[in-house]
């Protein structure tokens, strides 16, 4: 009678079996561990959120970047960007929304004035959990048309009321935009908004009536700085002319007493010149020199009657005595006196010049420091 032996698996397929089963389990774990884990890239801050347990809700401190583990069941990570944010509200459907979005405000005498728009922004990491807690959003563009935009518009207003239309369109502008971005701050800050930049792009649009009457003013402003500044010039330029004229004037006068002062030195030297020919021409003396320019020889022709001769009066000539003779001399002294001043400011003067230039060459060397105690 035959034995009838039990069927039994061959070795190898047990070993097939056991390494799909191990591959199942691999692919589950992988499953598993890519639920568990999440990558928060740069410019972002992952925030995580409790599902479960007496703590639901969003944790106060968010993550780090890069590779974060958590429990999908009871947890999750909600990406929340930190990066600089653009956005513009405008009225050309070419650029932010198609429709009109662009900002209208009221200034200090209620005249509508409208605008555009634009703002960048980013959100402070520390304070992303508590901004993500209040709105539950994480699409910063529907936060921006939403609260941002009117948080802004609000501020706008505020500031605007407080300004007149004519300044807000002119050199206030910068003012405006200025304190409208430190009321936002205040106002958007604690939520975790940082304003790096508010801008109004191109030209406030105003009624009609009040530009033309804006731009009237601006022009009859321009033209009475333009009549001042001719004023000024006019003003100038006379005060040049007189300037000029009194320089001309004093030229002359000074040119005058010089003249004046020349000649006076000229008849002074004449009339001293002459006082001393009338001290030393005595009648010895004009003989001599009649004399001394006789060349010897008589007239050829006389009508008959004396023969022609230089005579001098000798009584309206010096006597040439001891008086003459001391004028003379005094007066020679004083020519001589007179010299000697000259020639002696003229040495002065060119000492002064001397001293000077050595001075320049040669400059003095500092006192010395007192000695410290």
């Amino acid at each position: 009678m035959a034995t009838v032996r039990p069927f039994s698996t061959p070795p190898s397929a047990n070993l097939v079996k056991r390494l799909a089963l191990a591959g199942v389990v691999l692919v589950f774990l992988a499953i598993a561990l890519s639920s568990c884990v999440t990558r928060v890239d740069a410019g972002h801050v992952g925030i995580k959120v409790k599902l479960a347990g007496d703590e639901r809700g969003v944790d106060k401190s968010p993550t780090v970047q890069g590779w974060v583990f958590f429990n999908p069941l009871t947890e999750q990570i909600i990406l929340f960007p930190t990066s600089v944010q653009n956005i513009v509200w405008t009225k050309d459907p070419h650029e932010g929304n198609a429709r009109d979005s662009s900002i209208t405000f009221s200034s200090q005498e209620g005249v509508n004035i409208n605008a555009d728009v634009g703002l960048s922004f980013h959100i402070e990491p520390s304070l992303a959990p508590k901004l993500y807690g209040r709105f539950r959003k994480s699409d910063l563009m529907d936060l921006a048309n939403g609260y941002v935009r009117n948080a802004m518009r609000e501020s706008f207003n505020m500031q605007a009321s407080q300004m007149p239309v004519q300044e807000i369109y002119g050199a206030g502008k910068g003012k405006l935009v200025e304190n409208v971005s430190k009321r936002m701050l205040e106002q958007l800050g604690p939520d975790g908004f940082v304003i790096d930049q508010l801008t109004i792009n191109g030209a406030l649009r105003l009624p009609e009536n009040v530009a033309n009457a804006i731009n009237r003013a601006m022009e009859a402003t321009q033209q009475a700085i333009q009549a001042e500044n001719r004023v000024r010039q006019v003003k100038a330029e006379a005060e040049q002319a007189i300037t000029q004229a009194e320089g001309a004037a004093k030229a002359a006068r000074a040119r005058a007493e010089g003249e004046a002062d020349a000649k006076l030195i000229t008849a002074k030297a004449e009339a001293r010149a002459n006082l001393i020919l009338k001290y030393s021409m005595t009648p010895t003396v004009l003989q001599y020199r009649a004399l001394e320019r006789w060349n010897g020889r008589l007239p050829v022709m006389n009508g008959g009657g004396a023969m022609p001769m230089l005579t001098f009066d000798a009584a309206k000539l010096g006597k040439g005595g001891d008086d003459d003779e001391k004028k003379l001399l005094e007066l020679l002294g004083q020519e001589e006196e007179m010299e000697r001043k000259e020639e002696a400011e003229r040495a002065k003067v060119e000492k002064d010049k001397a001293d000077a230039a050595k001075a320049l060459d040669n400059p003095a060397p500092p006192a010395p420091a007192p000695p410290k105690p």
